[in-house]
């Protein structure tokens, strides 16, 4: 994303830290001010939000070599909404905000590289968006694998059919379509 030095990546990592999550394992809650920033280096986390009746809706997955966080929390220090769950053993380095805040200040490209994930995750939003609104099922579904490759095999089915705004039963009928025209 950004050139950076050895040194300077050096002493950027030494302020972070290298965590492993257990399948199913929360990586961040929600209700707390979200104070780091996670980069995946092996594993999947799923974004989440529960509503007011207790229903989980999934609403992101993040794979590797990308940056998760309530990003807007994180910016505005409120407490988060969404919960961050690692679906299979992940493992991701930590950025503290600190780490974050030296980066800007510190780092040659620094800057760039925050405006860089920030116009990357708002793209991603505005095409979340659009695509809820625009695209039949059918299209989000045959979509989904462009945005998340191999995300079936690792993924339960009711997590992507929550994705997609659909029933599990509706994506069943889906799959069992695509399957036909094979």
């Amino acid at each position: 994303m950004i050139s950076i030095s050895e040194d300077e990546l050096n002493d950027f990592l030494g302020q972070s830290i290298t965590k492993t999550f257990k399948r199913n394992e929360t990586v961040s809650r929600t209700n707390a001010v979200p104070n780091e920033i996670f980069f995946i280096n092996k594993g999947l986390i799923r974004v989440m939000i529960t509503d007011n009746e207790g229903t989980e809706h999934t609403v992101h997955f993040a794979l590797e070599n990308q940056f998760i966080s309530d990003y807007s929390n994180f910016m505005q220090k409120q407490p988060s909404f969404y919960t961050l769950q690692a679906l299979e053993e992940t493992q991701v380095v930590v950025l503290p905000r600190s780490a974050i805040e030296w980066g800007y200040k510190n780092l040659q490209e620094g800057e760039k590289m925050g405006r860089l994930i920030a116009e990357y995750y708002f793209i991603y939003q505005d095409n979340r968006i659009k695509n809820t609104f625009s695209r039949t099922p059918k299209q989000r579904y045959d979509n989904i694998t462009d945005v998340f490759p191999n995300i079936h095999n690792r993924v339960p089915q009711h997590m992507i059919a929550s994705y997609l705004g659909i029933t599990p039963v509706h994506l069943s009928r889906l799959k069992k379509t695509d399957n036909s025209k094979v």
